[in-house]
């Protein structure tokens, strides 16, 4: 435990220190990102984004807060090295040790499940970086928690409507077997049964399995017109390969979980042909003018580019995390509760991963805007026709 929390303490100092004039309160916000382990490729853009802001906050001054005084903004990081007991010792010490006005983060959906319970106990808002519905659902239980990606049923909305307008009804299934492959499989077996789509195959692999050709064996004797992978990299790119190795022919769909380049770099010429559900951000040069998100999301990826190389979805649910918690001090100041209550009523804010209206009833905000289909086509990202 000892070592735990000194390597715990050890990320939080290294992050670059705030300067501030004297008397000039300093606003401290936590952040617990998955920077090693699996949620690595996740992980780690959110951290690089949420440092990009802090550096651009801090070079203007800081954020204008109901005082009519600039403040300086200080962003406490955390590594929760994808583990669930990690999660809940990083919110415990933002919580009670460095006194954070709100936390954004966790990476994955099984750590945001994780430290709910800590959060919402200790009334602090949290806003995450994961996908789960049940992250914010049923609010009436998740006051302080709001999310800034696409929640599941949403996406497999979307993708289970896809597949219903190109007449491929006969699907097979592989999940990755936590929160965020069993949270998706149950919403699509929901889609499944209101749109008329069999499920002809329903296997699932370990977050750390190395090869999926047995359950792609499986699923290729059932004689799927489709098949949908539900994981993120790096399982997610070794199923892919798998299943060009074994020759299926179905054309093959993934989540949003795969928005990255690190997911084409590891599966390969795999990885061409794939669609999947998943923001605007990866094709932003391809929307049409009149898109209200197309200037927002162009000047992240510039930005985000310039300094760290490709851009992906996962930098994007960071800069609406922070950008939410900001634009609310700019109001409430480092007060939580006054904090809660300026994310819940926010509108119209134009972000990476769609626009947000949230209210007393939805803490995620999005809706169907904020999905398009995406298709890999000589290793490049492109609108799925």
């Amino acid at each position: 435990m000892r070592l735990l929390i000194a390597l715990l303490l050890s990320i939080g100092t290294a992050v670059a220190a705030t300067s501030a004039a004297p008397g000039q309160e300093v606003y401290r916000i936590g952040a617990i990102f998955s920077i090693t382990g699996p949620g690595s490729s996740l992980g780690i853009p959110e951290r690089d984004t949420a440092l990009m802001i802090e550096s651009e906050v801090n070079a203007r001054g800081g954020i204008k807060a109901p005082d009519g005084r600039l403040h300086p903004i200080k962003l406490v990081i955390y590594d929760d090295g994808s583990d669930e007991t990690k999660a809940v010792l990083a919110a415990k010490k933002l919580i009670d040790e460095d006194r954070v006005a709100a936390i954004i983060g966790t990476t994955l959906s099984g750590t945001s499940l994780a430290i709910l319970d800590t959060v919402q106990k200790a009334e602090v808002p949290m806003v995450s970086c994961a996908a789960a519905i049940k992250i914010v659902e049923p609010v009436a239980e998740r006051k302080w928690i709001f999310k800034t990606p696409q929640s599941d049923h949403l996406i497999v909305g979307v993708l289970a409507e896809h597949l219903k307008a190109k007449g491929l009804t006969r699907v097979g299934w592989l999940n990755v077997d936590y929160a965020f492959g069993q949270l998706g499989w149950i919403e699509f077996e929901k889609a499944a049964r209101r749109l008329g789509l069999t499920v002809v195959a329903n296997e699932k692999f370990g977050q750390r399995d190395v090869d999926m050709t047995a359950q792609l064996t499986r699923v290729k004797a059932a004689n799927p017109q489709a098949v949908i992978v539900w994981s993120i990299p790096p399982s997610a790119s070794l199923a892919t390969k798998n299943y060009a190795d074994l020759g299926l022919r179905a054309p093959l769909f993934q989540s949003h979980g795969v928005g990255n380049k690190r997911y084409i770099e590891l599966a390969g010429p795999a990885a061409n042909g794939v669609v999947f559900p998943v923001g605007k951000l990866l094709v932003a040069e391809q929307l049409a003018d009149g898109d209200a998100q197309k200037p927002v999301l162009l000047a992240y990826a510039r930005d985000f580019e310039a300094r760290y190389g490709p851009r992906n979805t996962f930098g994007g649910h960071a800069w609406d995390a922070l950008w939410l918690v900001l634009r609310a001090m700019e109001t409430a100041g480092p007060d939580r509760a006054a904090i809660r209550t300026a994310i819940e009523g926010t509108r119209n804010f134009v972000g990476i991963t769609g626009i947000f209206n949230f209210s007393p009833t939805d803490h995620n905000g999005l809706d169907v805007r904020a999905v398009t289909m995406v298709q890999i086509a000589d290793g490049q990202w492109k609108v799925a026709r």
